[in-house]
């Protein structure tokens, strides 16, 4: 039997080591909390569980600061490593808790070091679940990272500043058609800052939100696809200026 062929055991057992850690961390921030009923801490599904979560907590944060921290990171870095939704809600509530810039801050390190997280667990284990949930996808983004080879940073920073695709989808699939980590850090690093920055601002006046579709007016989406497409500009020029050169070089020659 092939090495491509055997069960990837240790591979399965570095990610449940993962899962283990994080709960580790969680069990370690709640047992560090004074006695009281946590019967509120749970996922929020909606805006309303939402409103309710960020009531309770933010009797605690001033005083229990560093464990808010520590359970705030380790639950987006575990939703984002094995790809539970709802982040968009630990978005918002990074900024009922802790306001605009450190809001900003703390979504940006946690998303992307859950995304960090995400594509290496992927780059050993993943690549039968993305070609079994999304064949087409992996295809389309393994010819257009073909392609932006030489421009493939604002590549990645227009996926991630657009709903182009998917984070999910790009944090999985990134690994498999062969971006470079350093590639896929940078872009995530700076192009999951205007979303956050969107979201997080939305977070600070939580109590008006009525739904989702709220966070993202006229004018957010606006600059959001203003800015995706000023970061995949150099790409693009890069790319008629490959086209031109043999076409100058063949009339040279002739």
């Amino acid at each position: 039997m092939g090495r491509e062929e055997r069960f990837p055991v240790w591979e399965a057992a570095l990610g449940a080591g993962v899962a283990a850690a994080f709960a580790a961390g969680l069990v370690g921030v709640y047992l560090s909390m004074p006695d009281s009923d946590y019967s509120f801490l749970k996922l929020p599904r909606n805006l309303e569980e939402l409103q309710i979560l960020t009531g309770h907590l933010e009797n605690y944060t001033s005083d229990y600061t560093l464990q808010v921290l520590v359970g705030y990171c380790a639950v987006y870095i575990f939703m984002q490593t094995f790809m539970i939704p709802g982040t968009i809600f630990m978005s918002l509530l990074a900024g009922a808790l802790f306001g605009q810039l450190r809001g900003v801050a703390l979504v940006v390190f946690a998303a992307t070091a859950g995304a960090s997280s995400c594509y290496f667990l992927s780059k050993m284990i993943g690549k039968p679940l993305v070609f079994s949930l999304w064949p087409d996808k992996l295809s389309f983004f393994q010819k257009q990272v073909a392609k932006r080879r030489e421009k493939l940073l604002n590549y990645i920073l227009f996926l991630r500043v657009t709903p182009t695709l998917p984070n999910t989808f790009i944090n999985l699939a990134s690994p498999i058609v062969d971006v470079p980590y350093h590639t896929f850090l940078l872009g995530t690093l700076i192009g999951l800052i205007p979303a956050a920055y969107v979201t997080v601002r939305a977070g600070i006046a939580l109590g008006e939100l009525t739904s989702l579709s709220d966070l993202y007016d006229t004018q957010s989406i606006a600059l959001l696809f203003l800015i995706g497409v000023v970061s995949v500009t150099p790409a693009l020029l890069g790319k008629d200026e490959a086209q031109e050169k043999p076409l100058e070089m063949a009339v040279g020659t002739s």
